[in-house]
């Protein structure tokens, strides 16, 4: 049984290397995610070409995805790089601070001032710690501690409700836009967007780099939940980053969250990446926790395109056998998935020809009950709408064109393969499609396949003919 659910992995100390690469392409990873909020631009680069080498060598589709490192909402440096704050003790947050000590810390953030006011919550690391703001005078925020613990170098520090004015492209983002066009990288993430106007940005910059990826939004900002359908039809996917997310609007509102962002971005044809400590204990240990393959298996029925490692791969000591483990619940609930297609139909509007053809296919293969979908694209759109709607049936896409193939291994039910177009006719492109699918293995003779083709071979957006073969049957 092939895994519709795709796997994001994070690079890091513990899987830059080619050997592990290549162990965890062949353990099930689709994309591997470059997080700029750590190296050189350099590094990034030679990590890219790593990637392509490790996945050309494994003869698949792999995703390289840039992860925008976004505003640093964090504390700055302890003298002893870390100090413990008891419940009811004063604590200043200064942002002319250079060296923290135990009644003070400085701010990478230096607008956080003017940000907040007394009775505001402020919640460090991830929530572990909160401050209540008493007083704002100057560069210095009064705060006294709620719940206290161990406050570390470079925390990170969130509002509770929002409301911080940090902008989601940063001067160091706009340059490493620059890098992600270089690299040809097939998405990129934006941290922190709190509007359509943030996506906007960063698609223009993006496209004046002479970068062509898909932008993913990751959804993490109050604000982003207040504007979420403005910024999912902004963008060609989201990110449900539920680390930031769950300190802003509290960890009991995520998980209906969830459900409600990939509903609404799979109606509007729109990529999702579920993320954030999905398999976190296998940092340390060789098998995950129950609670985390139900998470995992709650994503994957959910409708999630992706499920996404971040320490697990980057950092910890079983970065292959988290993928491997990772790929075997995602299997397990997809045997359960329900498949309402009919239903869904009733929903749906279509404006475009290829997006009707599309349409049409899906409910054909539903109810024909055929082995596969044989999607032959240039862009990956056909294939792309296809997969909004689950209907059982994999789509198999074929295209001439290697960045839709790499882009392609995000979506979810889709599995790309490269075909260069020797026909010059559909009919001729058809029955070169019939011969790469049983070259491969993935259809036998007399098996019932449905095509997407265009009459015009070769050219965007073109798709206007849905064709149901039958493999080997001669055909005049």
């Amino acid at each position: 049984m092939q895994r519709s659910t795709k796997i994001v992995a994070t690079l890091g100390p513990a899987s830059n290397d080619a050997a592990t690469l290549e162990r965890l392409i062949a353990a099930g990873v689709n994309i591997v995610r470059l997080n700029f909020s750590h190296g050189s631009a350099q590094d990034h680069i030679d990590r890219a070409a790593v990637v392509r080498t490790a996945a050309a060598k494994r003869g698949v589709p792999v995703a390289v995805m840039v992860d925008l490192q976004g505003p640093k909402i964090r504390v700055g440096k302890f003298e002893k790089n870390k100090v413990t704050l008891n419940n009811g003790e004063r604590f200043v947050l200064d942002a002319n601070c250079e060296v923290g000590n135990q009644e003070r810390v400085g701010l990478d953030y230096k607008e956080l001032p003017n940000d907040v006011g007394p009775g505001n919550m402020l919640l460090l690391d991830d929530g572990r710690i909160v401050l209540e703001v008493e007083a704002v005078c100057g560069s210095e925020i009064t705060t006294r501690v709620r719940v206290g613990g161990v406050l570390s170098n470079n925390k990170g520090i969130n509002r509770q409700g929002g409301g911080l004015t940090a902008p989601a492209l940063t001067a160091k983002d706009m340059e490493d836009i620059k890098v992600a066009a270089q690299i040809d990288a097939d998405y990129v993430a934006v941290s922190f967007p709190k509007s359509g106007a943030d996506m906007y940005m960063a698609r223009t910059l993006l496209k004046a780099a002479g970068g062509k990826g898909l932008l993913l939004a990751k959804i993490e900002r109050a604000e982003a939940i207040t504007n979420l359908v403005e910024v999912i039809e902004a963008s060609d996917g989201i990110m449900v980053a539920r680390g930031d997310l769950a300190v802003e609007v509290g960890d009991a509102a995520v998980p209906a969250l969830q459900k409600r962002m990939i509903r609404l971005a799979r109606d509007r044809n729109k990529l999702t990446i579920t993320a954030t400590q999905m398999m976190e204990s296998m940092i340390t240990s060789p098998v995950p926790t129950r609670a985390e393959v139900s998470d995992v298996a709650n994503a994957v029925l959910d409708g999630t395109d992706a499920v996404m490692l971040s320490a697990e791969t980057a950092a910890g000591k079983y970065p292959v056998e988290t993928v491997e483990s990772m790929a075997r619940v995602c299997l397990e609930a997809e045997k359960s998935a329900d498949y309402s297609l009919d239903r869904d139909f009733l929903q749906r509007e279509f404006t475009r020809v290829d997006q009707s053809i599309a349409m049409a296919t899906l409910f054909t293969a539903n109810h024909l009950k055929v082995k596969a979908i044989a999607s032959l694209t240039q862009t990956g759109s056909t294939a792309l709408w296809m997969s909004r709607l689950n209907c059982g049936v994999p789509i198999y896409a074929l295209t001439p064109d290697r960045s839709a193939y790499s882009r392609m291994a995000l979506f979810r039910d889709v599995f790309p393969s490269l075909l260069a177009y020797k026909a010059t006719h559909s009919d001729e492109l058809v029955a070169e499609a019939e011969l790469e699918l049983l070259r491969q293995g993935l259809v036998q003779p007399g098996d019932l396949v449905v095509v997407t083709v265009g009459d015009i071979v070769g050219q965007v957006g073109h798709t206007n003919t849905m064709k149901i073969i039958k493999v080997g049957e001669r055909r005049a």
